[in-house]
């Protein structure tokens, strides 16, 4: 069974833990959102691709959420505090600089970020295809209204990070995207898996930027009798991160059911927790397959039987 997976962040990886746990990692393809990259200290930081091949690596800091175990930041301190660097508000562990280093060099010599990245994974001992969404720059642009009122535009890691999502959001665009081509393999992918899977990711700046990219979101609606994807709103909130902070300026319900809503054209089914069950009726409605679990990935074995409901709903 050929699986493919779209992907960003730590919902994400916890659930790829699961997925390969299910089926051989060999059969998954990993489809990530770019549009969160950035330059640090002149380096190219991949946060989502990195956090989903530290935990696809076992190296995860479980416990934080992102980052390596057994992590330090003992140059990001020394770069905030004694020399004041720009870009220091920007929590790059030791450990991860490595990471960022060596994929900088490997683009400096002229690879690309899908080479660079299957270059990280072989060292990391990554089991499964983890591809960029695609090769080109795409980034996730935060339009907000601050608390002064002042109109500012922030990228995503300014927005979350820096400004710790504290603004009010007025739009979100993907700079780029428009010229943007998917990764070598994207298509080929998604065109040929038996069940292609939306992880518990944020619905706009994880899953958001992959559908942007030309060709994708239309190959997969072609495919919906297919596709199954997680909710990441549990209870009327995000299991992890500031979805809530975004999909009103979208226009999406934060809910289980208004996510789905959301999703609607590309998928064919949508996994809830079981706290949302009685919202169930309202997601047939639209037409769509759904299955009620336990959908908080304490462990692997859990992450593990919520991937098994969300592969049987999208190959029903």
């Amino acid at each position: 069974m050929k699986v493919v997976a779209l992907a960003g962040g730590v919902g994400a990886g916890k659930f790829l833990r699961g997925l390969v746990r299910a089926v051989p990692a060999q059969d998954v393809t990993v489809i990530v959102n770019t549009g969160d990259d950035l330059r640090v200290h002149g380096l190219h930081v991949s946060p989502d691709l990195d956090s989903v091949t530290y935990w696809l690596a076992g190296v995860a800091d479980r416990e934080r959420g992102w980052g390596r175990e057994g992590e330090t930041f003992r140059a990001t301190a020394e770069l905030r505090d004694r020399f004041e660097a720009e870009g220091s508000w920007f929590g790059l562990g030791d450990l991860d600089l490595a990471t960022h280093v060596f994929r900088t060099s490997l683009l400096a010599g002229g690879a690309t970020l899908s080479e660079a990245t299957a270059r990280v994974c072989e060292r990391f001992g990554v089991p499964v295809r983890l591809l960029p969404m695609s090769d080109e720059r795409v980034t996730t642009m935060i339009h907000t209204l601050t608390e002064d009122g002042v109109q500012v535009v922030f990228d995503f890691q300014q927005y979350w990070v820096q400004r710790g999502a504290r603004d009010d959001v007025k739009e979100i665009l993907f700079d780029g995207v428009e010229e943007a081509k998917p990764a070598p393999g994207v298509m080929h992918a998604l065109h040929s898996a038996d069940a292609i899977l939306l992880c518990p990711s944020n619905p706009v700046v994880s899953i958001g930027p992959i559908l942007a990219v030309p060709g994708v979101r239309r190959v997969i609606a072609r495919r919906k009798e297919v596709v199954a994807g997680v909710s990441p709103i549990v209870g009327g909130s995000p299991v992890r991160g500031m979805a809530d902070r975004l999909l009103p300026a979208w226009g999406v319900e934060v809910s289980a059911a208004g996510v789905a809503e959301h999703y609607r054209d590309v998928i064919g089914g949508w996994v809830i927790d079981v706290v949302d069950e009685a919202q169930a009726e309202r997601i047939r409605a639209l037409d769509l397959r759904v299955a009620a679990t336990d959908s908080i990935m304490t462990d692997d074995a859990k992450a593990e039987a919520l991937a098994r409901v969300a592969l049987e709903l999208a190959s029903a």
